[in-house]
């Protein structure tokens, strides 16, 4: 084995937790397959023999083209956050072992959706430091900060991560049941039962991309949402409804002649629906990592 071949080596053996970071930070798998891609080339060009951590080096430069391309599309205004959910990633119940180092630490559409309303420096604070556990001496040169600015930084994200991002039940099989339920109502055009899911301040973002309908849309409220319910009984008993993993928890795929129609996240928080998340945006939807769940829906048509 060549010195390129072996060093190929060492990198694929950090892939899976260097696009973990990258999705956390940008909630696009193609831009963080792009800033992995971008790792791998830096690397390639660098003088490697004075690379002491190659885990942390690789790290820090995902960071750093993270944190560009955040500013970059601050710069352009391009996918505000009432614009486009994050991308999903869907899986079997068990998933490989890719995704589960890319969805560990229950890495929720509802938490992506917080950290796309910080700004590119709080986010990558308190992404490499509180979900990768990086010390702030680490992550203040990325920021050209000092590491007390650093921890400031992350500390202010923090509070508006804690105070919007709903925590989920820890209880995989209870999140199944609640969603069941609410498939279960859905189907059934059953009202009461739909109302008994759903928390009175639940949130509904629906995501069908600006060509059909102009971007999300964000509904609040048990009323506002159970309003929906037409719509729901329509996704439930017009496609292919089959349960499967969005972001680690329990969520649903359709599909309608073998062809992705949507994919629906949901947190459940004290038994209790409190957020909706569904994509249903073609162009989106042929982008997103589904090829399983696409897969043995045919497979069962």
């Amino acid at each position: 084995m060549n010195d390129s071949d072996f060093l190929a080596r060492r990198f694929e053996e950090h892939r899976a937790h260097l696009k973990a970071v990258a999705y956390r930070m940008l909630g696009s798998l193609a831009e963080a397959d792009d800033a992995v891609q971008e790792a791998w080339l830096r690397l390639d060009r660098a003088e490697t023999g004075d690379i002491d951590n190659l885990g942390g080096w690789l790290t820090t430069v995902v960071g750093r083209v993270c944190l560009d391309l955040l500013r970059s599309r601050r710069q352009r205004r391009e996918d505000p956050l009432d614009d486009r959910l994050p991308d999903p990633v869907v899986t079997e119940e068990v998933a490989d072992p890719e995704h589960r180092v890319l969805l560990a630490d229950s890495v929720s559409l509802a938490l992506l959706v917080v950290l796309e309303s910080l700004n590119p420096a709080e986010r990558l604070a308190f992404v490499l430091h509180d979900l990768f556990g990086l010390p702030f001496e680490e992550i203040a040169p990325i920021l050209d900060r000092t590491p007390v600015a650093a921890r400031k930084l992350a500390s202010r994200a923090r509070q508006r991560v804690q105070g919007a991002a709903p925590a989920p039940d820890p209880d995989p099989a209870a999140h199944r049941r609640v969603v069941d339920a609410f498939l279960s109502a859905a189907r059934g055009g059953d009202l009461t039962a739909l109302l008994a899911v759903l928390d009175p301040e639940v949130t509904l973002r629906a995501d069908g991309g600006k060509a059909l309908v102009g971007g999300m849309k964000v509904l609040h409220g048990a009323a506002a949402v159970a309003g929906q319910l037409d719509t729901f009984h329509r996704m439930a008993t017009l496609t292919t409804t089959r349960p499967a993993l969005v972001n680690g928890t329990a969520g649903l795929v359709t599909t309608v002649e073998g062809r992705l129609f949507s994919i629906v996240g949901f947190t459940v928080a004290d038994e209790r629906i409190v957020e909706i998340d569904i994509l249903s945006d073609p162009d989106r939807l042929s982008r997103v990592h589904v090829d399983l769940a696409v897969k043995s829906a045919r497979a069962r048509r």
